[in-house]
């Protein structure tokens, strides 16, 4: 028996890996976050499988859930939104696993900020311009920020901010981040990218809050206070240096260039 947690992607239904979904038909058990992960890729369950939603259960229940499954010897697909590797709240139900000697692996799954930048058609590193994207949010109810780990310090370092997890304080996230890449920096909020009802603002961070004021999806208030910020100058940036390792003069080892090559094709 092994609990199986699966990234279940940003949202749309087949962006998920083939892994993922084949271990899914193959569990007899599925617990998915209803609140985050779309019903329809439980259509990848197999028939009879037992389905817990597990948005309003505590972590004592979810881990419930699990061990009794493990009693039973069925396989557990975990279903968590995006990848599994941060804030999916998935490293305190490991620990408890390691406590109860269950089984566990891990399938990866796509990012929200990944999708987010795909929907925008935007690469977040480009020659130039930034070479580092910042995954990062800022401090809440369920989890507070480190002091190390505050936006302005993330800001001065002038990469690709992805916050995710922070729209309800836009005004307080502008005022820190203009004095760090001016006004005139392009933003883009990106809601549900994948989902059918996606929805995407463009504007710069002086012109966001006016943007989103006219914006009907913005209801930061109601259901919509998971919208991701892309914030930098790579965004919908188009002036930019090309990467070398394309360039027809860059010697590499998959193309040796000139009469004595770093990498010589071998004999």
């Amino acid at each position: 028996m092994t609990v199986h947690f699966i990234g279940a992607g940003p949202g749309a239904a087949d962006l998920i890996t083939i892994r993922g979904r084949d271990l899914i038909a193959a569990s007899p058990v599925c617990l998915y976050a209803g609140s985050l992960v779309p019903a329809a890729l439980l259509s990848h369950c197999s028939a009879g499988a037992r389905i817990v939603n597990t948005a309003r259960l505590s972590l004592d229940e979810i881990i419930a859930e699990l061990a009794t499954a493990h009693a039973a010897g069925q396989d557990v697909a975990r279903l968590h939104s995006g990848d599994l590797s941060v804030w999916s709240a998935m490293g305190e139900q490991l620990r408890r696993l390691r406590a109860l000697q269950i089984p566990y692996d891990i399938t990866p799954g796509v990012p929200s900020f990944a999708a987010a930048a795909a929907v925008l058609g935007a690469e977040l590193t480009l020659p130039g311009i930034a070479q580092s994207v910042v995954l990062t949010r800022v401090s809440g109810r369920a989890t507070a920020m480190p002091e190390s780990e505050k936006l302005a310090a993330f800001a001065a370092t002038g990469a690709t901010l992805a916050i995710h997890l922070s729209i309800h304080m836009l005004d307080k996230l502008v005022d820190k981040l203009i004095p760090h890449y001016g006004a005139d920096c392009p933003v883009a909020v990106v809601w549900r990218a994948s989902w059918p009802d996606q929805s995407i603002v463009s504007a710069t961070l002086g012109t966001l809050a006016a943007s989103l004021g006219t914006d009907t999806e913005a209801d930061v208030d109601g259901g919509s206070r998971t919208g991701l910020i892309l914030v930098g100058w790579t965004i919908g940036a188009q002036q930019f240096d090309e990467s070398r390792l394309y360039a027809g003069d860059y010697d590499r080892r998959f193309r040796p260039v000139g009469t004595a090559p770093r990498f010589p094709e071998d004999a």
